[in-house]
């Protein structure tokens, strides 16, 4: 159960609600007398930091074959944890849509539990292409909101398009593998 994967999705359950204050608590460091982008600078980097975990974790549980049904639960737990402290920060602070949010937190939600049910079944339904670009333009569109770039919304609302898009993708491969089963 400890291993480098779950302890590296462990360190991004620990950021996310950090991430999440320092959105909601700008004053943080205007009070210390930084300018505000400092705010935006520093729940970024742990953002970069907490998406890198993802990326390392998931390579080393492959290449050291150390995959564990607490990773394949741990590690979307964390991923979600991770995306939606930031988008429910970014929300909140009003630099995002409160429906784009509320699209991506449905779905999330509905395939967290369709994951963990068809593992309970021993249905294997691993991440599509598309569930991996979905989150590559999540963590996109989070940068870029976070940094108030300019094209935050247009990406946010590209990533709203692939989440909708992967989830049907998922479904559909779950109904499939659940009637082969059958």
């Amino acid at each position: 159960m400890i291993n480098i994967p779950n302890i590296l999705a462990f360190i991004r359950l620990l950021i996310a609600p950090l991430m999440f204050w320092i959105i909601l608590n700008p004053q943080i460091f205007t009070d210390m007398g930084w300018h505000i982008s400092w705010n935006y600078y520093i729940a970024t980097l742990l953002f970069v930091i907490a998406s890198t975990t993802d990326f390392f974790d998931g390579y080393v549980a492959r290449e050291l074959d150390q995959i564990t049904i607490v990773g394949q639960i741990l590690d979307p737990l964390a991923d979600k944890m991770l995306t939606l402290a930031a988008f429910l920060g970014l929300m909140m602070s009003g630099a995002a849509s409160a429906w784009a949010i509320y699209i991506i937190i449905v779905r999330e939600l509905f395939i967290t539990g369709l994951r963990t049910l068809s593992l309970s079944e021993g249905i294997d339904v691993s991440a599509s292409m598309a569930g991996k670009v979905k989150t590559v333009a999540q963590m996109i569109a989070i940068g870029f909101l976070l940094m108030h770039w300019p094209f935050g919304d247009a990406l946010l609302w590209i990533a709203v398009a692939l989440t909708v898009y992967s989830g049907a993708e998922y479904v559909i491969g779950f109904s499939k593998a659940y009637k082969g089963k059958l």
